[in-house]
């Protein structure tokens, strides 16, 4: 006699932002994936969000359950620093487990290169490129701020996107850093 295991099942809707278009998908205990991509490819994002998750039965979201999730992420590409985030549910080994978490560990506005990640995991900066490359919650665990030796490199999501992102944040960080104007009278 074998035990069935019930089949996960992920909700997931899809939404444009000043990236292009944004798709999140969750299980009942977070967001599991924030894959990006461009406007016209729905059906690519949809794909890569089966091939992730190979053994989940994927539902769109017709009861608009993760709106509220869904915004607190569009706010954050509006304000980084101030928005806040839904629960997580990241699925990946313990080695990209640990990756990611360092990867939130990194502030708003600043940057570190995949060695300096590497040698505080006592790792290898390739085997943190390859878990940062298979992160599939972009913006939330922002292996964007990673950038190698020489200055940006790859983005899972696009050099471009890579690019906006590290740039929106170090202007919110600006911002929020600066002291205020003085009053004009």
């Amino acid at each position: 006699m074998s035990i069935r295991v019930p089949q996960e099942v992920l909700y997931y809707t899809l939404s444009p932002c000043s990236l292009g278009l944004l798709l999140l998908a969750a299980s009942d205990k977070g967001v599991c994936a924030l894959l990006l991509g461009d406007q016209e490819n729905e059906r690519e994002l949809i794909t890569e969000l089966n091939r992730r998750f190979p053994h989940a039965k994927l539902q769109q979201d017709m009861t608009r359950k993760l709106d509220t999730w869904l915004q607190q992420i569009l706010n954050w590409l509006n304000d980084p620093a101030q928005a806040s985030e839904p629960p997580l549910d990241p699925h990946g080994t313990v080695f990209q487990q640990q990756v990611w978490q360092a990867l939130r560990r990194i502030p708003c506005g600043q940057t570190r290169q995949y060695g300096e990640l590497a040698k505080e995991l006592g790792s290898h900066a390739r085997a943190v490129a390859n878990a940062c490359a298979r992160n599939p919650i972009a913006l939330l665990v922002p292996c964007h701020r990673v950038v190698g030796s020489k200055g940006l490199t790859g983005y899972r999501w696009g050099l471009q996107r890579k690019a906006a992102l590290l740039e929106l944040e170090r202007a919110q960080h600006a911002n929020l850093t600066s002291p205020p104007l003085p009053h004009v009278q």
